[in-house]
């Protein structure tokens, strides 16, 4: 009853109004927003023009689904557009993004330097799992990327997943089933911290440059997919994988600042950013 009183606020052009409820899942939203973009600037201006095209279209607004759908699919749309412009990502992202810090001597500094006095600077295992697999899903297309995160990140239904990129039923259980399917092979065939068949392990070593104190196997087996590997089949792991990213918000971790300046160097070593050193430059 209060938020349809604020609601009703809002529609009358209450924008303090608006903020409250816009307020509700915002968080959500970035977070949501930095799994597709991968870019903290990025997100701030979607969310920012994301909150000013729903309050303007609000009369729009029926009330056929909840108000947070209808503002993820504004937020959507506007991100869908931003994307397009750009290539999907290979699979070798990440080994191009390790090549490259690997041979940048400026590069492995700024890491350690992030890592030794950011307060969102530590490295843990599990938020790596979280930034491999937005980096995995990134090699989706977009309405498959966008299906997946919708469903198994953000728990959305998925009669919400068809008002938001306006498909039927069945073609947005074909995105996921496919989106799944391609995950599950990709990490089958690359994952070599729950699978043996996987060839790589950036958690590990990466864990084994700035934790080097910490005992490998211990801090492997407190992550439930590697106690799992041995008796759950490639879709169980996948689900456990989600469920981690699930508990994960990418902008708001202790890792958080690290893990940026590895995205901003695998962007760098994909072409997608001009130059690692110049925060300035916008791609």
């Amino acid at each position: 009853m209060e938020n349809e009183i604020t609601l009703n606020a809002a529609r009358r052009g209450d924008i303090n109004a608006f903020q409250s409820l816009f307020a509700e899942f915002q968080q959500q939203l970035k977070s949501y927003l930095y799994r597709l973009l991968t870019d903290r600037d990025d997100v701030d201006d979607i969310t920012h023009d994301t909150f000013i095209k729903a309050f303007d279209k609000l009369g729009t607004f029926n009330g056929d689904s909840a108000l947070k759908t209808w503002v993820f699919k504004i937020a959507t749309n506007l991100a869908y557009d931003h994307l397009r412009k750009k290539k999907r990502w290979q699979v070798d992202a990440q080994d191009r993004a390790a090549d490259l810090a690997i041979g940048s001597e400026e590069i492995r500094q700024v890491f350690w330097m992030v890592h030794d006095t950011s307060p969102a600077g530590a490295y843990e295992m599990k938020e790596h799992i979280d930034y491999c697999f937005t980096c995995i899903s990134k090699t989706l297309p977009i309405e498959n990327q966008v299906a997946l995160i919708l469903k198994n990140v953000y728990d959305f239904q998925v009669k919400e997943i068809c008002l938001i990129l306006e498909k039927t039923e069945g073609v947005v259980k074909h995105l996921l089933n496919d989106a799944r399917t391609t995950m599950t092979n990709i990490f089958e065939h690359r994952c070599a911290l729950i699978n043996q068949e996987g060839v790589c392990h950036q958690c590990s070593h990466i864990n084994e440059i700035f934790n080097p104190k910490q005992h490998q196997q211990e801090a492997l087996m407190k992550l439930e997919l590697v106690k799992a590997s041995k008796k759950y089949n490639r879709e169980q792991l996948f689900t456990l994988r989600t469920l981690l990213v699930k508990s994960i918000d990418p902008l708001h971790a202790s890792g958080t600042d690290f893990h940026e300046e590895i995205m901003r160097c695998l962007r760098t070593a994909i072409g997608e950013l001009p130059d690692f050193f110049d925060r300035d430059k916008k791609s």
